[in-house]
């Protein structure tokens, strides 16, 4: 995706990502152009939300459709059992990554080493999952679908490998979609084949991120100090903050005891 948006851009206009999707996914991609790249930070760490479809009865190697399939001999649970297990896959959770992700160790990504049939150890990591909801159960194809809000970095797939697990069972991902990254929702989004009019549907910096407090300067006296990156008094709001003249997004400020200062300058002076 970035290089093909990369093609419709001018020569030497800078793109980046914020955050990949599986090979099997599909849904929001958040693209950042130009100077907006240097947003990215602000973006990556958000939450997501998923829609997720799981096939029981069998395991993967990869713990999605993608990898190499063993059949068990568990059915699919009932929905009763499947919504009764869910609050105890919900909140703080230790997730163990997944060997098929692009996590590295030792300087090697992991799905370099399980391509080579090489498992390690890692490391379970807190996430956070916010919302488990099952939303369909199909008995004829042994699979159930979930809709997931959830931290940046929680395996989607092995929240789904766990939750079977927990009940006697196994599950591999069959389908995911990524419906949300934040306030950014997939109804912003443009598919692939529709961004041949890519400027007509860039999105504004300041609603990139716009969860992010807002503080306003003046245009005769902050705006000039704002775009060298210049110091500006506390706005006394915790963490990193918009510094806006107008509608223009200026920078990303963060207070320190001494006044506030640049994270991120956006505009030019």
């Amino acid at each position: 995706m970035v290089s093909g948006v990369k093609g419709l851009l001018l020569r030497k206009t800078k793109i980046g990502h914020t955050g990949t999707l599986d090979p099997l996914a599909s849904g929001l991609l958040v693209l950042l152009l130009g100077r907006a790249t240097r947003l990215s930070r602000y973006v990556t760490n958000l939450d997501k939300a998923y829609t997720a479809t799981a096939r029981f009865g069998a395991v993967s190697d990869t713990l999605d459709a993608e990898g190499k399939i063993t059949a068990l001999d568990s059915p699919l649970p009932s929905e009763e059992a499947i919504r009764d297990a869910l609050p105890a896959f919900t909140g703080d959770l230790l997730q163990v990554p997944p060997m098929a992700s692009a996590l590295k160790q030792g300087g090697v990504r992991l799905y370099d080493l399980h391509r080579r049939g090489i498992s390690v150890q890692r490391e379970p990591r807190i996430v956070k999952v916010r919302r488990l909801v099952l939303v369909d159960v199909d008995p004829a194809e042994q699979t159930a679908t979930f809709e997931i809000s959830c931290s940046s970095g929680t395996y989607v797939r092995s929240l789904v490998s766990d939750l079977a697990l927990s009940l006697g069972s196994g599950a591999y991902l069959t389908a995911l979609r990524r419906t949300s990254v934040g306030h950014l929702t997939v109804d912003d989004a443009q598919t692939p084949q529709d961004l041949e009019n890519l400027h007509n549907h860039i999105i504004p910096s300041n609603r990139i991120i716009a969860h992010l407090p807002e503080v306003a300067v003046s245009e005769e006296i902050g705006r000039g100090r704002v775009c060298h990156g210049g110091r500006i008094g506390r706005s006394w709001v915790e963490g990193s903050y918009r510094v806006m003249c107008g509608d223009e997004l200026l920078a990303v400020y963060r207070d320190y005891e001494d006044g506030g200062r640049a994270e991120v300058v956006l505009c030019a002076q």
